[in-house]
């Protein structure tokens, strides 16, 4: 594991400064960071980023995946000397990250146009529930809101239960995808084309709203209102989850006629191939149900490894729906290794997601977990804007750091 220094990633060089908080804007300049990107976390001098209380028990370890490979200040963005400070850094920054309600930084004389007026190059990520625009505009929202707003909540579930939202961040996580996406188009367009700095202007449901599919289209050409549908697909059939003997899961998807005698032969379930309830995908859409319960009834007399087993031999599409624990031992994340040991000022080391999506030629690294909060002010005070010690008491003091 290399140090902060000693780290060269495809974005070796980029500085980021972080002013958000929580969830979509962190996870943003974490993948920034995890490919080289030198990026400042910024955090209330008391409070410090409300993810340090998203906690399974009382520790601070969400906080610790979403802000590895960072540096670590408090600053207080409310103080005069601390707006000045961020002005001071967003100088030689090559990007800023934000999520607070449109107008906010402007209030407070460090908005896009403020910064950019003493650094033309500067890119601003702005991440808001509704956007920069539009009525809803300022409001307030979340990533939950986001979810349903996006239409992604209404088609999740069962057909005589509730809408359902996702069991984690969809709405933050796609965000921050689309987010760290964008970053890159601007620094490519800066670079390729000597082109000036621009903000990114990005609401929270907007990513998640492409991302659920032909819902738009559907609807705009044949009126069609996708309802819940439990585990199912409009579209491709079977596909589902189905319990094992051993009280596991596995998901089937065969929406293909080849796919689907794969499932069949492998599941001992041939017959269903002389069904003319299920000799198309639309017939085996229209009678799904009857078509589950036979896949269930196979499954359920079968231990998970004798389902991945046949499921192997046939080349059937079908895999573990696993937990987290299940994950931790599988040989494929093992040898993928997409659970990485990472260094840690208070655990000694943290096992959390490794870097996606994997460059042969300059990939990703975790130097760290996130830190302590303000571990890094006397490296960012004192080194990159050159405070003294007495400085930084008196900003200390006046509340700013």
């Amino acid at each position: 594991m290399s140090s902060d220094a000693d780290r060269r990633g495809p974005l070796h060089g980029v500085r980021v400064l972080d002013l958000s908080n929580v969830l979509a804007g962190p996870m943003t300049a974490m993948y920034l960071g995890d490919f080289g990107a030198d990026v400042i976390k910024v955090e209330h001098p008391e409070r410090g980023d409300e993810l340090r209380r998203y906690a399974a028990g009382e520790e601070e370890l969400f906080f610790k995946l979403i802000n590895r490979n960072k540096k670590t200040i408090t600053l207080n963005l409310k103080n005069e000397k601390g707006q000045e400070l961020i002005r001071r850094l967003a100088r030689d920054s090559d990007v800023v990250v934000e999520n607070f309600r449109p107008g906010t930084l402007e209030r407070w004389g460090i908005g896009f146009e403020e910064l950019r007026a003493e650094n033309p190059g500067l890119i601003m990520v702005r991440i808001t529930a509704y956007g920069q625009t539009g009525p809803l505009s300022s409001q307030p929202g979340f990533g939950t809101l986001a979810e349903a707003f996006a239409g992604a909540a209404y088609i999740s579930g069962y057909p005589d239960r509730p809408p359902l939202l996702p069991a984690f961040g969809l709405g933050d996580a796609s965000t921050a995808i689309h987010a760290a996406f964008a970053v890159m188009l601007a620094l490519y367009e800066r670079v390729a084309n000597d082109g000036d700095g621009q903000f990114i202007d990005l609401a929270l449901y907007e990513g998640l709203f492409t991302l659920i599919g032909p819902h738009a289209v559907d609807y705009d050409q044949l009126g069609v209102v996708q309802e819940r549908l439990g585990g199912h697909l409009p579209f491709l059939s079977p596909r589902n989850t189905f319990r094992t003997a051993d009280d596991a899961w596995i998901a089937v998807s065969g929406g293909t006629q080849n796919t689907f005698e794969r499932v069949a032969h492998a599941l001992g379930l041939s017959d269903l191939l002389e069904d003319e309830r299920f000799a198309t995908n639309q017939l085996r859409i229209a009678n799904v149900d009857a078509l589950d319960e036979a896949i269930q009834e196979a499954v359920g007399q079968l231990q998970l490894a004798e389902v991945l087993a046949r499921a192997r031999e046939f080349e059937a599409p079908i895999g573990p729906a696993y937990n987290i624990g299940q994950i931790f031992e599988d040989e494929q994340y093992a040898a993928r290794e997409n659970l990485v040991s990472v260094e840690d000022d208070r655990f000694g080391s943290i096992r959390m997601q490794n870097v996606v999506p994997r460059l042969s030629g300059t990939p990703g690294e975790i130097a760290h977990a996130g830190k302590a909060i303000g571990a890094d002010n006397r490296e960012v005070y004192g080194g990159r804007l050159g405070l003294s010690d007495a400085e930084m008491r008196e900003l200390a003091g006046d509340g700013a750091i």
